[in-house]
Parts: structure tokens; sequence; C-alpha cells
């Protein structure tokens, strides 16, 4: 149970007091109400004594009475029989006394902690966090109990509530006082005698008068009040009469002097008897006064009352307007009138009411002395046989049943009840236990049911009440009053007091749990309050155990709430939810949650409170819901209802709605102009949208390509206020600083909703909600001045029905329809809003981010609006999907700017910017173009003039500044470098397809700038994304070998004229795409820094080299190295086999052909011509190539040759022949190392090529060998000295070569003559030596079977090295 005020042994001295009732002069109720009182109500604060009595009991022992209280009630007669239920009048009263006390808000009192649940007690039902931890408290509860327990009825088996006195009071003002005294005696006598009333009832026949002389002090004469006071004196003794002096205070001093008001707390429930009272007087034709009760030592403060009559719903009552405004009571008693009121009350007490309860005792116990002779067992037998009056009669009224069982007043079994009634009253529970104890089992014995549970009862109480050697608690005694009363004797009121009794009692003993089982028992269907007090007090018993059980806490207190709904007491079965909520909230018991907070949200509506009703509802609707979908829909029509009748005025902002649900984080936020559609064959730009799904390693990539264009447009440095243009934000992206938005572009909020329901919701009239905060210095000063200190915000607009669209966007609002199946309910249409509040990432930094949960900005929905931009779009047309690798294609690209305001730095960076080029004029040399450029619609520039048959390639020189792009940035060529508002531009566009074949993902980002400085957004950009197949086309192969032959007019002493044989072998590996008919190689073209390359020399049979699906051609090319004078150059050297060109020539030097060959050498890092510079081959000193073996290997094989392929390609598409055009490279970097166009291949040869052998015979290849002779034949071994130091070479005939490339042919022939040679060469020497092989039988033979030997002339044997073997040399020897 609750904590109570009072201890559980001054609440049962309390529930237990003598009664005394008052009977006063017409003169002298004139006299109290001078102070809105009368007699009763006067002495109602004074009735507690302060100082202990003592009284004899009849063993002449001295007890001492302590904080005894007596009860001063008017005397009112009536006819009313007593009942075993409690009248409507009194469950009425007992209502508003429950509805009236409710708890107050806020206080601290009303908090229990209980492992890990915080409980709020103060009606609220919001968790509260305290340091200290006290105990609940109910004092609606104990306001019940006190009032239940005083206004139950005297009944005929116990005479606790039996008026033991009466006080008799006359004014002095009365012509003569003693008449008025004898007739009120009269009236008194009348009244308990005559038998026409049954109510009151009195203890014993001869009841204490007690008169009393009232004197007014502002009236009446105080000598003659002195007078017949002391004729009283002589008449009834001075110990039965008493003069009491009053209003003592006038009403011109009562303004200054300020008297308290004790009566206050008394009366509050004696206005609320009387209201009660008048009801059940004007539907009853019996008249009665009410008796009223002493409400005294109330826990509870009854601040808020209500008349009968008025709503119970409604929660605030007017105390002032019941009972008069504060101060009204006692306006002429002064502090000494209080004084003498309450030595009036110890008087009577001390000298009149014990002494007179103790000479009853004494008679009583005289009575039952005197019948101990006689056997018990006798004096039933002679009840039996002889009848006699003693025994107990069967009313005529009762059934036939123990519980009607009727003592007459004079039977010995009542008089020892009535012996021990009074000593409970005087606090002897020693002898009233023993008394109580004998009564029962006389009671038992005569199967007097309601006798004995009433005699066990208190036996029960007065144990545990008794001092001293403790008593154990005989919980048994009130068990089987409780089931007796409830069961036997169908008694409800008697069995509720005796519960209440014994779960306080087991309570202060901690026994909680019988205190709860037993106060479970008691609920019933009979009444829902006192079932509802009860099971609360049975939670709060639950959760006081030493082992708290907070479920069955909740349990019983939602159990509670429901009853306490059925007796109407909503505020109280509100509170009961809310508390019970707090256990249940977030603990996983969904389905307990909805039903809660669907019960407060009614009981909150019905109280008038729809804010409470709304938010109540909104949790259910809020979270996810395990209910049937008819159930959600019952709970949202609750819901609209509340909300529809929770109407708002004008100018208010709107309601928070609850569905649908908002997944806040994933809200996206678009800044920037809605894109215009492309016309006709036109391609718009792809940018940022909506649809697009955010990539974190695009996001890296794109910012890296932002960041390469804001470096090129600063002068190669990124500036550290940088931030990347994010475009669209989300969850994902960087939103801690603000972003930016240009005033008159839209600003596109994608929200994420989610309905928990399984009932269908329809959302129209969705508007966004925005503020805006003006700067003043982006203001005139008017507006600024007008706007300063104030935001504006289209919140009021959309309220009253309007709809405005700006920047800022904040919230939204929404008109919310409820579908249930089909149907569609017009009346739940409501208007509300929901606040969009996005949640930063959570920090970890620091060492208290770590231990705290802390989270940062999230700023995507406040951004910065910033003046007029530019804005540009990009359109491209005949811009192609699919292309053959290598494929070269023209295509064009448009730049519109469709802002009011000029753009210029127009900028292009890519992730592959070799597949595109714009080209200039200065990569397109002013050569005359022939008309066949046009007519064939080629990419390519082709010469008007071209070379003649036979003639030597031509060579063109081209600047390196001319296709300079080493951070990969592209100037868009623009004229004027500036697009004004609402120009366009079109530029051509070349396309080349990637050298591997698949689906290749390529982005661009262009980058413009406004013309005006010094803005806030310093740039903007636009992304594309396109995606090219690319299929097969040709596959290039080439490698480099030294050539001993010298070029034509060059001798051999020229060092300048070492040359070497490049060799291209061409592949057809297109064999998927059956429309590609065949390739032509069109045209050979190299560039190079040391090399130069001359034409064909293929066999002239091959008149042209067309090549169909895994067709190959070889092609052989004469290489020399370029002259000193042109070393520093880059050469563009166009390379042609006559069979090829049909006289034209393309300039492969020109945009788009160099321009493509330049970027994927840069992007290879093959060859680097502008960013790296060549060191010249005469830099080298001779010592230093002498000294360092290594350098000298590697300088020997270094080759800077690059080969550009140029072909064509017959497609049949639609029945009609296209040609295709496209180029291929081919890097070659080092002599014998074999490049491709598709994966190079980097062949690693162990051995250092210092020198090349070739064999050569002048004469014949073929020789005729006799049947009978021998057939010598003349080689000549050719030996060239690459390096630039002297070697020393050593030939050894003698060797046998074991290689398997070699044994397919014969080697069964012998050197003859000299078989070793040593030699010297001289740097860049070319020497031949003359040797003879003869051969014995006709067949192939090879003759490389020679080992030669090469170390630098200064050197020793240890650095001597095997040379490669170079190719094969073979003869033909025939019969003769």
């Amino acid at each position: 149970m609750a904590r109570c005020v009072q201890s559980v042994q001054e609440f049962i001295q309390d529930s237990f007091v003598p009664m005394v009732a008052v009977l006063c002069s017409e003169e002298a109720e004139r006299v109290t109400r001078k102070n809105n009182l009368n007699f009763a109500e006067l002495l109602r604060p004074f009735c507690r004594l302060t100082s202990e009595g003592h009284i004899r009991d009849p063993n002449n022992q001295v007890q001492t009475v302590k904080n005894l209280r007596i009860c001063v009630n008017k005397l009112v007669a009536s006819q009313n029989t007593t009942s075993a239920v409690l009248g409507p009048t009194q469950r009425q009263l007992l209502s508003e006394v429950v509805l009236s006390c409710q708890p107050q808000d806020g206080a601290v009192t009303n908090m229990i902690t209980v492992g890990g649940y915080q409980l709020n007690f103060n009606g609220k039902g919001c968790l509260l966090i305290f340091v200290f931890v006290f105990l609940a408290t109910t004092p609606w509860f104990e306001a019940y109990r006190e009032n239940f327990l005083q206004s139950m009825p005297a009944s005929d088996h116990e005479f606790l509530n039996y008026f033991l006195a009466c006080l008799l009071v006359v004014s002095s003002t009365e012509a003569v006082p003693v008449e008025q005294f004898l007739k009120l005696s009269q009236e008194q006598h009348r009244v308990q005698h005559s038998g026409e009333y049954t109510n009151p009832k009195w203890f014993i026949p001869n009841t204490l008068k007690y008169y009393v002389l009232l004197h007014d002090m502002s009236e009446g004469n105080e000598h003659r009040a002195d007078t017949v006071y002391e004729d009283m004196k002589q008449r009834y003794g001075p110990q039965g009469c008493y003069l009491l002096k009053i209003n003592s205070r006038t009403l011109s001093t009562g303004e200054d002097e300020q008297i308290p008001d004790p009566w206050s707390q008394y009366l509050h429930r004696n206005n609320l008897h009387n209201q009660v009272s008048s009801l059940a007087f004007s539907t009853s034709n019996n008249h009665f006064v009410n008796i009223l009760l002493d409400t005294a030592s109330s826990s509870g403060s009854l601040n808020n009352l209500s008349t009968v009559n008025s709503d119970v719903k409604r929660g605030a009552r007017d105390t002032e307007s019941l009972v008069g405004g504060a101060g009204s009571h006692g306006i002429c008693l002064t502090l000494n009138d209080h004084d003498h009121i309450r030595q009036f009350i110890q008087e009577f007490t001390f000298r009149g009411l014990l002494p007179h309860i103790e000479k009853n005792i004494r008679q009583l116990n005289d009575q039952l002395v005197s019948r101990k002779g006689l056997s018990r067992s006798l004096f039933t037998a002679t009840k039996k046989w002889f009848g006699g009056g003693k025994g107990p009669e069967k009313s005529i009224n009762e059934p036939k049943s123990t519980c009607g069982l009727l003592y007459p007043p004079e039977a010995p079994e009542l008089q020892i009840r009535k012996m021990a009634d009074l000593c409970f009253l005087i606090q002897h529970y020693e002898l009233a236990y023993s008394c109580y104890h004998t009564a029962k089992k006389d009671f038992l014995s005569d199967q007097a049911m309601l006798y004995a549970a009433g005699a066990l009862e208190m036996a029960a109480v007065a144990a545990f009440l008794q001092g001293g050697a403790p008593r154990p608690y005989p919980a048994h005694y009130m068990d089987t009053a409780i089931q007796t009363y409830r069961d036997v004797c169908k008694n409800m009121v008697l069995a509720e007091r005796c519960a209440l009794l014994s779960a306080e009692i087991l309570k202060s003993q901690g026994k909680y749990s019988e205190a709860a089982s037993l106060l479970i028992k008691m609920t019933s269907e009979d009444s829902d309050l006192r079932s509802a007090l009860l099971l609360e007090q049975a939670a709060h018993c639950f959760i006081n155990m030493r082992n708290p059980m907070v479920r069955k806490f909740a349990f019983h207190m939602i159990l509670a709430g429901h009853r306490f709904s059925k007796a109407g007491q909503r505020r109280h079965a509100l509170r009961c939810y809310c508390q019970a909520m707090q256990v249940y909230k977030e603990r996983g018991w969904s389905l307990a949650e909805d039903h809660i907070n669907f019960t407060i949200g009614r009981q909150s509506f019905t109280l008038h409170q729809p804010e409470n009703a709304v938010i109540a509802f909104r949790e259910i609707l809020a979270n996810d819901s395990r209910q049937t979908a008819t159930q959600q829909g019952a709970f949202l029509r609750e819901y609209l209802y509340v909300y529809k009748v929770n109407t708002w005025p004008d100018g208010i902002s709107l309601p928070q709605l609850p569905l649908p649900c908002i997944h806040s984080s994933a809200t996206r936020v678009y800044f920037g102009h809605e894109r215009r559609l492309a016309e006709g064959e036109k391609q718009a730009a792809t940018h940022v949208s909506l649809d697009q799904e955010y990539d974190q390693d695009l996001a890296a990539m794109w910012r890296h390509l932002e960041e390469q264009l804001v470096a090129a447009a600063n002068r190669g440095l990124v500036p550290g206020n940088f931030q990347p243009t994010q475009s669209c934000l989300n969850s994902h992206t960087d939103n801690l600083r603000h972003p930016f938005a240009v005033v008159e572009e839209p600003i596109i909020v994608e929200v994420t909703f989610r309905n928990p329901l399984k009932v269908s919701l329809a959302l129209s009239n969705l508007s966004l909600l925005w503020k805006f905060s003006v700067e003043g210095a982006s203001l005139s000063e008017e507006m600024s001045e007008g706007l300063s200190g104030k935001a504006l915000t289209n919140e009021d607009a959309l309220a009253l029905g309007m709809f405005c669209i700006l920047v800022a966007m904040l919230t939204y609002s929404m008109d919310f329809i409820l579908f249930i199946g089909q149907q569609m309910m017009d009346m739940m249409v409501v208007h509300g809003k929901q606040d969009l509040r996005i949640q930063g990432p959570r920090l970890n930094q620091t060492k208290e981010d770590k231990m705290l949960i802390r989270h940062g900005p999230d700023r995507r929905l406040e951004p910065i609006i910033t003046p007029p931009m530019p804005l540009m779009e990009v359109f491209f047309l005949q811009f192609p999907t699919a292309l053959l690798c290598g494929e070269v294609r023209k295509a064009y690209v448009e730049f519109c700017n469709v802002s009011s305001v000029p753009l210029c730095g127009l900028r292009v960076a890519s992730t592959h910017p070799d597949f595109f080029t714009f080209g200039s004029q200065a990569t397109t040399p002013l050569t005359p173009v022939s008309p066949a450029s046009s007519e064939n619609c080629s990419a390519y520039k082709i010469l008007a003039t071209p070379h003649q048959l036979g003639s030597v390639t031509s060579e063109i020189l081209v600047s390196p500044e001319d296709f300079n792009q080493p951070s990969g940035v592209i100037e868009i060529p623009i004229d004027g470098c500036t697009l004004q508002p609402g120009e366009s531009t079109q530029l051509p566009l070349w396309l080349r397809g990637p050298d591997q074949e698949g689906v290749h993902e390529i982005n661009f980002l262009f980058y413009y700038e406004s013309t005006e400085k010094g803005i806030k957004i310093s740039h903007r950009v636009l992304r594309h994304k396109v995606f090219i197949c690319a299929s097969r086309s040709l596959s290039v192969q080439a490698s480099v070998c030294h050539s001993s032959i010298p070029p034509p007019n060059c001798g051999l002493d020229d060092k300048d004229c070492s040359g070497a044989l490049v060799f291209i072998d061409v592949e057809n590996i297109n064999t998927s795409d059956a429309a590609v008919r065949e390739f032509l190689i069109v045209q050979v073209s190299s560039s190079s820094q040391n090399w130069c390359l001359h034409k064909c020399i293929n066999p002239a049979k091959d008149k042209d080299c067309k090549l169909t699906s895994r067709e190959r051609a070889k092609l052989c090319f004469r290489a020399t190295r370029c002259k000193e004078t042109d070393k520093n150059k880059i050469k563009n050297n166009s390379a042609f086999p006559h069979p090829l060109l049909l006289y034209v020539q393309i300039v492969s030097s020109s945009t788009p052909c160099g321009d493509f060959f330049f970027r994927c050498c840069q992007n290879s890092q093959r060859v680097n011509v502008v960013s790296s510079s060549c060191k010249s081959q005469g830099s080298l000193s001779t010592e230093n190539t002498v000294s360092d073996i290594t350098n000298i290997v590697k300088k020997c094989n270094e080759l800077d040759l690059n080969i550009i392929v140029i072909w064509k390609a017959y497609v049949i598409e639609d029945n009609k022949q296209l040609i295709l055009e496209g180029q291929l490279h081919v890097a070659l970097q080092a002599i014998g190392k074999e490049a491709s166009s598709l994966t190079p291949k980097q062949v690693r040869n162990l051995t250092h090529t210092l020198r090349e052998t070739c064999f050569s015979n002048e004469m014949l290849l073929k020789m005729i060998l006799s049947v009978s002779s021998l057939c010598v034949v003349p080689v000549t071994l050719t030996l060239s000295n690459c390096s630039l130091a002297h070697v020393d070479v050593i030939i050894d005939l003698r060797h046998k070569s074991v290689s398997p490339v070699f044994l397919e042919v014969h080697t069964s022939f012998t050197w003859v003559g000299q078989t070793q040679y040593k030699l010297q060469l001289k740097p860049q020497e070319m020497l031949s030596l003359t040797l003879q092989a003869c051969f014995l039988k006709p067949g192939v033979y090879n003759l490389n079977t020679l080992r030669v030997f090469a170390k630098p002339a200064d050197q020793d044997a240890m650095c001597e090295t095997s040379q490669q073997i170079a190719s094969p040399a073979l003869i033909i020897i025939n019969n003769a």
C-alpha cells in the first residue's frame, strides 16, 4: 500500500473514537452562526486532547490515555434502518471525496526508484529524476478510507459508533436558561428511549448529559452569565456543566488582526456531506439531518471540490465557492476564544466523559463477575430449556440464517462486547482483547456469525495495539472475519472495513504480499470505486516489497485505472494508466503500450485535455504496431476525431501529425535548376538528379576531377577554402557546412515516408514550410531595417489556406486522408505538419564524445542564398553509344547559358581524357585540305598534294606546347572565352573508341565561372556520364631489330646511318560483329625524337592491305636515327607504302589524330614527350660509358619510337555500306621487345646486345650440289658495334647449335679454313668477315651455328658475354 501520513496506530485510534452528540437551543445556534459555524463545527478543530488522561480499570490499575480524540456531531434523529451495503447517498459522498482529492503536480515526494525503473506518481505520467528517493502517497485513498470509516452506520452487533454523551447547549441570553436545559434534556431522552427513531444509537441507557452555557461576549451580560452558571453548578454539579465564553472579537478590530482559520480543512467534507444529504432529502420522504463526521487528520488536502449536481468530469473545483472566502470562519473569535474552546473540550473529557466511561466499565465488570459462578455450559443449558429473554432470537424480518440472530440489549454476550468496546475506546487494549476473545467464543457457540465476526475483527486489532509484551497479530482472525462478513453475512461494508484495517496492519509489518492478496480478494463487481482503490493499493504493495514486482505493479495499476473509469473517476483512471505506462514503455510490450496509450487518449479527451489526447494517440500511430488492420483503423479513427475536435485559432502554428513516419536521415536535398529536355537528336548532359543513388567512390572521383579543374583555374593550386560542389545532399555527404543555393533557383527536397500501419493513407496538398533569415548586408537598407531580427516564414499563410514556394525549407504541411479498404472516409481529413529535424552524425573525436552521445550538426536544410550565378546546359549531337576499338568519330557539343549572368572560364576534365578532343587552331596546320576530305566525310585532314610512288616519306615538325595537357584539364575553345546570357555555341567533338573491348563508363565534368568575382560561389560544375560499348577491331604488334644494311646513299663509315627494322603485325580480331566486312590499313606514321621511319620494304606484289576476319598482315619498315640538329624536336613521320595510299596522305599531326596519339601516350605513361626531356647520346662521355656497363647495355637497347596505324573499316548497316575510321598506337621502347596495341607485353631478354651479327650471301640463295663432289659456299659475316666503346670480339666457328628452333633444318656441314677469330671493333664500326662453308649432301641448312663473345676492350675476361642468336640464316643445297 502507499505510504500514509499517519502511523497505523494513529490511524486505528482515529478510526474508533468516543462519539458525543450536540443538542443546541435556537439562541445558541444564532450565537455560533456569527462565525459561519454551528456548535459542533465550532468544536471540531479542538477535539484532540493535547495532554494525557488517566483512568482506573476494574482492577484499580491506572491506565494512561494518550492523544485521545473525540467526535462531536450534531444530534440527528432518523428512522433509517441499518443496511449491509452503502446507500446511493453514501456512494455519492465517497465518489465526490475521491474525485475532489487529486494529486498535486510537481510533488517531489511522489517519486520512487525501483531497479532500472524510475516511477513518477504525480499524476502526469512523465519521468522525473531526483537524487533522493521517496515513497509515493495516495491522499485520495486516505480521504476515502477516513470518510468510509466515519460514515458507517451504527450496527447492532457492536457499539463503537454509539453515542456516549450528549452536550446540551443554551445561550446565556435566554430568558430562563434552566428551562431550556430541561427542554433539551427531555428532547434527548425522547429520542433515545421513545423507540420512534432507530438512529442515532446510544451506548448505555444512562447517557451522560453535559450542560454548556454559551455566552456571547459581544452581546450578553457577563455578570448574568456568571450567575446562571453558578445556579447550574448547584443543579448539575461542577463536573456536569461549563460556561463557554466566545465572540470576544468585534468587527471593527477584525481587519487589523489576522486570526488563523482551523475550520476550513474540516468543513470542506461537511459541506460535501450537506450537499449529498440535500440530494438524498429531495428524493426521500423521511426527514433526517445528517450527522457531521469528523474529518481531522486527513492526509489529503481537498482544495478542489464541486457540487453534486456539477459535472463530475470537471477536474478543477472552486473551494471558496462552497465554504466561503478564506478566513470567513470564526470571524468573531480571538485566540483567547480558541483557548477557551480548547479548555472546554479538555474539561469535558477529563471531568465528564472519562469518569463516565470508567464508571460504566466498572458496572459492566461487576455484572460479568457476578455471573462467573455459573458454568458456561449450565448457563447455556438453562437458556435452551427455559428459553428466557437472554438468549438470541431470530428477527422476524430476517431470513432464517446464522447472520440474523439478534441478542436483547441485556444479554450477557452483548454486555461483554459493550465492555470490550469501552475499553478499546479508552486505549485499554489488553482488557479489550480479553473481552473480545471471551465474546467471540460465546458468539461462535451460538452460531451468531455476525457478532462473532465483529469480535474476531476487534480482537485482532486490539491484539496488534497492545503495548508491552508483544502479542502476535492474529491475521487468521481477520481472514475469518472478512470471509464471514462477505460470504456468510453478505455485508461488504463491514468486510471492507475489516480488510482496510488488516491491510494497514500487514503493511506496517512488511507483509506486502499478504496485504496485496487481501486487497485483491476484496474487489468485486458491486462497487467499482472500492475495487479501483483497493487494486491501486495492491499495486503499491507490489512495488514496496523487498524485491519489487514492477510488472505486477503496472498490471494492477491498469486494472485499477479500468475500474476508476467505470466509477466515473476519469482523472484517477488517467493517472493510473500513465503510471503503468512508465513500466511498459519501450520494453517490447507493444500491444500493452497500444492499449494504454489508447485509453490515455480517450480519458484525456474526456477530461478536456485534447493536447494530451493527441500525444497519446500519436504514440500508437508513430510506433510499429502489431495490431490487426481493423484495430489500427479504430485507433486511427479515434485519433483523427480527437485531432479534428482540437481546432486551433487562426495565426497559430499548424499541429504536428504522427503519420506518415518520416525517415529524416534519408532526406535528400537537390540544389539546382531542373534540366531542359533534349529536343530532336540532342542528348542532354546527365548531371545530378534524385534518381541517382549515392556512391562514395563516385563522389571521390567527382571531387578529384573538380580539384583538377579548380587547380587549373588557380595556377595549379587548390585554394584552402575549397568546398566541393554537392548538388544533392544526403546522409552520406558532408553536411557540416551550410550549402549554397542560388537565388531564383528551386530547391527540391525528397522526403522518405513510411506507413507503419496496415491501413492505407492518402496524402494531399503537401507543401514545404520555410523560414528565411535576412542578412543586412545582402539587402537594401530599407528592407534590412524592416526585417532585422525577424524571420520570414510561410507557415501562417499555409494555415490560412495560402501556399507559397521559396528557397529554404524546414518542414512540410499536408492534408491527411484515411482509407480503410476501398472506402474513403470524408470526415477523416485533417490538416497539419511534421517537422524535418535531421540528426547529425555522432561525434567520436574527443574523450567526452566517446563517453557521451553527442551529434554534430547537419545543415543540409539550412542553405545560404547567394546572388545570381550563371547556369549552363550542355547538349550532345550525334554522340555514339558503340564504337570499335580505336575508332575515331566526329560528334558535336552545344553549350547554352540559360541564366541572366554571363559565364567564362569554360573547362572540362574527364576520367578518360584520351577518349575525346575538341582540337584547336594551333594543332591544325594551315595546309590546304583536299576535296576528298569532305567528300568522304573523313574525320582526318588529308593533304591536297600526295607523295609520288616510291618517294621518301615526309616529315612534319610539331611544337610540344600544341599538345601539352599535363593535368588532364582541357580548356574549351569558345569565341571570346565568354558566353553571354541566352547565348549558345556549338563545337565539334572527336571521339576515339577505347583500346580495350567492353562497356566503359566515361565521366565528364564541365567547369565554368561567373564574370563577377568575389561572390560566395566561385564556380559551378556540370556532370555528364556516358557508357560506350567498345568492340574488337585490329590487333597491332610491333618489334624492332637492328639492321646491318645501311640505308641508300649512306656509307658504312657514317655513324648517323645506323638503322633498324620495324616489323608490324596487323590482325583482324573482329569476329563477333558480322556487320564489319573488312579492314584496310591506310597509313602508318611514327613519332620519335631520335628515330625516323622510312617507307615500307615489303615485296611490291602486295598491292593493298585488306584484312577480313582472322586475317593477318605483316609490314616491315626501315628506321634510322635522326640527325643531331633535329633531336630536340618532336617529329611526326608519316611513312606509307605505295600500294596503300591511293595518292592520299593523312595529316597525322593535326586534330584529331595528333590529339589522340599524344593523350594515349600520356595516360599509358609509356611515352611522355613533353614532360620529360631526353638527353642526347652525345652528352654521355666515353669514360662514363665504359665504366658503367649497365648504362652501356641500357643505352644500346633504348628506342623512342611510337607507331600510329590508321585504318578504315567497311561496315554494312541497313543495307548500306559505311566507312569507319580509326587509329591504333604502339609504343616501342627497346630493341628486341615486342609491343602491342592491346596489352603491352614486356619480353625480357637476359642477354644484353652489345653487337649484332648478320649473314649475307650476295651471290646465290640456292646452290647446286653434284653427287660426287663437295659444295663450298663463301659466307660473309657482318659485325656491327652498336655501342660507343671499343669492343673485343671472339668468333668461334666450332659451336654446334642445340636450340630446338634450329633442329628442324640440317646442320651436317662444316666450316673450313680458320675456325676462330679475335677482333676489335671501334665505336659504331661495321666489319665484314668472309667465311667458307662446306656441304656434303643436299638439303636446307642453318648457317647460324657459330658463337660470338664480346667485352669492352678495357675489361677483363669476366665481363665477356655471349651474344644473342640472330634469326636463322638458311641455305638450300640441291643435287646437280
